[in-house]
Order: structure tokens, then sequence, then C-alpha cells
């Protein structure tokens, strides 16, 4: 999709997108502009970014010299060690519905997760930071302070937050940020959700920096289909990892010349980390599990990353895909797993290799998207799992391409087209339908943006859409169109004061695949291919259900959910740059009752707070 002088938008058939952008030799065509002008732009734009560690405008950097104070001049204190039980489950499931109460405390830290020190944010001083393993059925309490110079948020991914939309810590839709110095708690009862997911910051691209965790949520029953069992459950969270401060790095992806000369291309990582560790420049180190023989153990597997696609394997160990996003899917053996950004799978893994070990995990960050070479990059990130005779060696595996599984030379990498729900759940039938255009391009702002049907997303300052929203309810309208969209100020949005069955037809015009994400829901995968949609045939019968799903480049997808559960929820791309460049819109559930949920003062509060340099994007 591109502008024409008027600001008008000229949606541009597939074809000629692609002949374009292989025209320009580029996935974007660069352009030239005026540079005093887009330099004060993005200086301006920085500065709004309250992160305070200097602009930079070049994608090569010296990462041997990081900050190392804040932008206070005070010193960073040093990234603690995250403890091995923060990646190994407690056991836990089965007991009877409590209160799990939590404290968070979010600040700035000098850290060297692959061996390069920088500047990180991160939840008490660790990274990843605490995981969080509950029950059905429990309620979580987690009290939350900012120590940080700007606000923030905590985004509870996958989770429903029925009744408590205002918790769902989307900056700028359900609550302003928790502003600097100040603290809130997150209360919510867990409702339907089980299975593997994670939180993160969810203002402008922090959790890149991160603010991350994993949130394990165990089912309140066994499920009603035979199913596999296994004997211990593991976390292993994959990443990929950027040594610039991400404010700098964003600053200049929405600039007009970009981070590399080519507007759109976005910062390519400069590595990857497993559980928080990795491998760069011959420094870094290597996580390890050190695990009972013959034993089954799930993996629960999470792309906390910003950008890349991450590929997780077990040198000569066959992995059996038994969950997709928190559905349990019939058992899958596969070789490798791929997971787009916020996607989460488990698998099992059987301890039952006569080798003698130690296998290497891989975590091997995917270069499809990348449009320019990082010096230095490293994307084969490992770690280690050990058990039987070499459980006690502290050697290293043998140094050797992966061998994939030799037992099994047939075996192929998941295809995510077969996994299909263990418990079946068909799709009812469609009674709305919202055609929706992705594209990317540089707007009149001189801005790199993201548009959602022609609008880019722009964060509320000073109120949230959730409150706009009750208000214009309370005085006797609601905010938006009953079947329809609006599209004002930066906001499009769908409104639905009624349950209804809707179909999103989304249309992926960018040269780029998306990782999407809709807040408070699990909806049915009814289809995908290339093109645009025109109708071809949906898979209503059993489709996969899961909350963050990849639409390929040129591609179509359709995605069904119900509008029963009240509130403001966010539609957006998972990539950090996409979403803090617009990529987003809102599903408005039910104003009439969202309009009588209980707000609470400590939400309405922060919005009164003055933080200056606090925008979201």
């Amino acid at each position: 999709m591109s502008r024409d002088s008027h600001g008008e938008l000229v949606v541009l058939n597939e074809k000629a997108a692609a002949a374009k952008a292989h025209a320009t030799g580029g996935r974007r065509r660069a352009l030239l502009y005026g540079a005093i002008a887009a330099l004060l732009l993005i200086v301006a734009l920085a500065l709004g970014l309250g992160l305070g560690l200097g602009l930079g405008l070049k994608h090569h950097r010296d990462s041997t010299a990081p900050a190392s104070t804040n932008s206070s001049g005070q010193s960073l204190p040093s990234l603690q060690p995250t403890p091995q039980n923060n990646f190994v489950l407690d056991g836990l499931a089965g007991q009877p519905p409590q209160t799990r109460s939590y404290d968070f405390v979010i600040s700035q830290v000098l850290g060297a997760p692959d061996g390069v020190s920088k500047p990180m944010l991160v939840v008490n001083g660790m990274y990843p930071g605490p995981t969080i393993e509950v029950n059905q059925g429990d309620r979580i309490v987690v009290n939350v302070t900012n120590l940080l110079e700007n606000r923030t948020t905590i985004h509870w991914h996958g989770l429903f937050q029925n009744q408590t939309n205002y918790y769902d810590g989307t900056a700028g839709i359900t609550e302003c940020g928790i502003p600097p110095g100040q603290s809130l708690v997150y209360n919510f009862t867990l409702g339907d959700f089980s299975g593997t997911t994670w939180w993160h910051a969810h203002y402008s691209t922090q959790y890149t920096d991160g603010i991350t965790g994993a949130l394990i949520v165990h089912p309140a029953s066994p499920p009603p289909v035979k199913f596999p069992s296994w004997d211990h459950e593991l976390v292993v969270q994959v990443a990929d990892l950027y040594h610039t401060f991400s404010s700098i790095l964003l600053a200049s992806y929405l600039s007009p010349w970009g981070i590399d000369g080519t507007a759109g291309d976005e910062p390519v990582p400069d590595a990857g980390v497993l559980n928080g560790l990795g491998q760069w420049g011959g420094g870094g180190d290597y996580f390890n599990f050190t695990l009972e023989a013959n034993k089954t153990y799930r993996i629960r597997l999470v792309n906390t990353g910003s950008f890349a696609s991450i590929r997780f394997s077990v040198d000569y160990h066959t992995l059996s895909v038994v969950e997709a996003d928190g559905t349990l899917v019939q058992p899958y053996d596969v070789a490798g797993v791929t997971l787009a950004v916020a996607q989460r799978y488990s698998v099992l893994l059987r301890t039952d290799n006569s080798t003698g070990g130690p296998f290497w995990m891989r975590a091997a960050v995917q270069s499809d998207m990348f449009t320019y070479d990082e010096p230095g990059q490293n994307l084969d990130i490992r770690g280690v799992i050990r058990y039987g005779p070499t459980a006690n060696d502290t050697a290293l595996p043998v140094e050797t391409d992966d061998p994939g599984v030799p037992s099994q030379p047939s075996l192929q990498d998941m295809d995510t087209a077969q996994l299909v729900p263990a418990v079946v759940a068909p799709a009812p039938p469609s009674t709305r339908q919202y055609p929706l255009t992705i594209a990317l391009e540089l707007a009149d702002s001189q801005l790199f943006l993201g548009f959602m049907n022609g609008t880019s997303w722009t964060p509320l300052q000073g109120t949230t859409t959730l409150l706009q929203a009750r208000a214009a309810f309370q005085g006797g309208g609601v905010y938006g169109t009953e079947g329809g969209s609006l599209q004002s100020g930066g906001q499009f949005m769908v409104t639905e004061d009624s349950v209804q069955v809707v179909d999103l037809l989304i249309s992926n015009l960018d040269d780029g695949d998306h990782p999407f994400h809709l807040h408070g829901h699990r909806p049915w995968i009814m289809g995908t291919g290339p093109g645009r949609y025109i109708g071809q045939p949906l898979n209503a019968t059993n489709p996969l259900r899961r909350d963050t799903f990849l639409i390929p480049a040129y591609n179509w997808m359709v995605i069904r959910f119900i509008t029963d559960n009240p509130g403001l929820w966010a539609f957006h791309c998972h990539l950090a740059w996409h979403m803090a460049a617009g990529l987003l819109m809102q599903i408005n559930s039910l104003p009439s009752k969202a309009a009588q949920l209980d707000i609470p003062q400590s939400i309405v509060s922060q919005c009164a707070a003055t933080v200056d340099g606090a925008g979201a994007r």
C-alpha cells in the first residue's frame, strides 16, 4: 500500500507490489528526503521516547562500550543470574484454587546475556523474569513497581481477562501506564485459559530490552480425551537479542532513511538467547538442563523475541508437539519446531538416547526477514541437555552441524497445517465479516508506519480507549458504530454491542510475514492462502485455535471469534517494531457491558500523572 501526494490510500495489487519490490532491489524502496528537517523530526521522536539513553541513527554500533549509567548519571546495577528453578516447574497442578501473590520491581540494569554488555530493562533484577506457575481458577495478584524513567505496563499474553479488561496491560487502550516511581496491583482470577504463555511489557518496545517472563496455567481437570502423559515439565524461552537499546533502534527504524539507508528495513538482531543465555564473539554461556534418564519431559517453548522466528531442536531427539498457544493438539512427531514471535508450543522429549550425550539444544534464529548484514552476528544459539552417564559431565557436546534425528531420517520439521486440536471444537457460523488490510509505508509525517485499513494506531495520551468508550456510552452513545468501524484520531476499531461470531478477512499487502495476536480471545484459524480472500473455502470442522498466528507475505487469512468478552481488545502485529509503528487495531466488544466494569481508581489515576516524554510510541 502507498500514499499519493494528497494522503489518499492507493492499494497496490500483489503482482504490482512484488514487481515494485523486485525493481528496487530490496524489500522496500529507498527514499531521499530533506536531511535537516528529517533529522529534527527523529531527534524529537527519540526525546519523546523518554528512555534517556541517547540517539543513534546508524546500524553499525560499538557493542563494547555500553552506557553504564542512566540519564540521571546514576550507575546501573548488574543483571542478576536467573535461578535454575525458574525454568523447572514445581508440580503444583491439581492443587485447589488459591491466591498466588507476586512482587515485580521493574528497573534498568547492565547485563551481558551473550557476553556483550548492554543496558537492559528487567523484572526483579533478572532476565528472563520470574516464571508464574498457576492453576485454572487461581487468583493472581501482582504488585508491579516501576523504577524506570518512563511509564510501563505488564500484559498477560493469551489470558482472556473476562470482566477484568482493565488489567489487560495495554498502554493507551486499557491503561495509561504505571508512572515512574509508582506501583499498580494487577488482580484477576484465571478463567478458561490453560496452557503455556508469557507476560511482557506492552509499552513501546520495552519488552525488547528484557521485560519478559513465562506464565504457565495448569488445567483444572484432565482433558476429555486420551492424551500422553509426562514425568516432568521444563520451560524454554528463546528470543532474538539486540546489543543496542530498543528506543535508539526504533528511532532509526521509523525514520525516512531507515536503519540501513532503506525506509522500512527493520533492525536486525545481533544474536539470540535460550533461557537468557547466548553466545557472541567467543563470549557468553550455555544454558544447561541436567535431567533424569528414561523419563518424558514436557518442554514448554515460548518465543519472547521481537522480530525473528526461531527454530528449536535437540540433537538426536524426536520432539512430539502436544500444544499450540494453549490448545492441546494430537501428538505430532517432528525434528524441529519453529516459533514465530509470541507463539508457544509444548513438546514431549524422551531422555532415552543411548549415545551418551551431552546433547545440544539449538535455538536457530531465522534470517528470512533480515534485509542487511549485521557485523559479527551469531544466529546459532545453543544450550545443553545432560542425562544418564554424562549427567555430571561439564564437557560441552561435540561441535557439529545439526545432525537431526539419525534414527528417523524421514522425520520432518513441524508444519502448522498438520496441527489438529485434540479436543474437537467446530467453529460456529459467522454472523459478521470485516475485511482488513495490512500495510507498512512511509507516511506524510515522514515516519515509516504500519496501517490497518489505512489507519496507523497512535496510543492515546492522558486517557485510554476503554475510558473513552465508557464515557461515551454513559453519555448516551457508543464509541464507534454498532456493526461498523471507527477510524479517527489514530484509532481503528470495530464495535459489536451484541454477541456476534466475527470473521476478520485479513489481506497482508506487505512483503513480510506478520505474527498477529488477538487479545482477550483464542480465535479459530479458518484458512489461509496466497493473494486476497475472495471467498475461498474455509475449515469449520475442527480448525486450530490459537491467539498468535503468522500471516505470510502477500497472503490472506481468516480468523473467527465470538464477541462475548466485554472491553477493548488489541489486535496487532507482535513484531515489536511493527506494533510501535502503529500496526494495531481494536475490537470494542459489548460496550454496554464494558461500561459497567468497575475500573479501579488506581487505573484511572494513572492517566492524571504527568510524565515527560512518556509517549508509548
